[in-house]
């Protein structure tokens, strides 16, 4: 699998995917007027001209993009053709979107259908469900890069790399990531409350 920008000139296959997708996956969440809404922003040439796109490529097909605006700190459009979920190609879309992103913090509008697809990631919502022209989304984000990592082993390549680290621990399964372990508190906590 390929994973490269798009040129313009790719653009309109891209649109055609996410289109595609979306009516297949989401649109069924969707009121017809978000719909129409989704359908007009995907046409916007203004729209269009803040984003920045990737394409996930099986030999000459197109099969995901990842598209991010505002410096890459957020994303825009993220859809993957059915055939292909569940085989890591909208993770190495992340990843490779991610590496473009010196914010060091990504955020996603999401659809109710891609909600888990974003926690598996490391999103987070930060509010709670809203509707705008008909389309359901949930406001989510996750920390790329820390300056301030608390993990202690500073050694590590992937120190401050937030996206990597929950990767390698996503892989390794014994060990979770260091900033998302119970404190000490919590857990005393935890073993108060399981022995009530």
């Amino acid at each position: 699998m390929e994973i490269r920008e798009l040129a313009k000139e790719e653009y309109g296959a891209a649109l055609d995917l996410a289109w595609e997708v979306f009516q297949k996956f989401e649109a069924p969440d969707y009121a017809p007027q978000g719909v129409k809404a989704f359908y007009a922003s995907i046409h916007d040439p203004d729209y269009l001209a803040q984003l920045r796109i990737y394409g996930a490529f099986e030999g000459d097909t197109l099969i995901g993009i990842l598209a991010t605006r505002s410096g890459g700190a957020h994303i825009a459009l993220f859809f993957v053709r059915g055939a292909y979920h569940r085989q890591g190609v909208g993770r190495q879309l992340f990843f490779h979107a991610c590496q473009e992103n010196s914010a060091g913090q990504m955020t996603v509008n999401s659809s109710p259908y891609a909600v888990e697809v974003y926690r598996r990631l490391g999103f987070c919502e930060i509010d709670a469900e809203q509707t705008t022209d008909g389309i359901r989304y949930t406001p989510t984000l996750c920390v790329t890069q820390r300056a301030d990592c608390p993990c202690k082993r500073t050694r590590c390549q992937r120190h401050g790399d937030c996206v990597a680290c929950r990767e390698h621990h996503r892989q390794d399964k014994k060990n979770p990531v260091y900033c998302q372990r119970p404190t000490r508190e919590e857990k005393r906590l935890c073993r108060r409350r399981d022995s009530k």
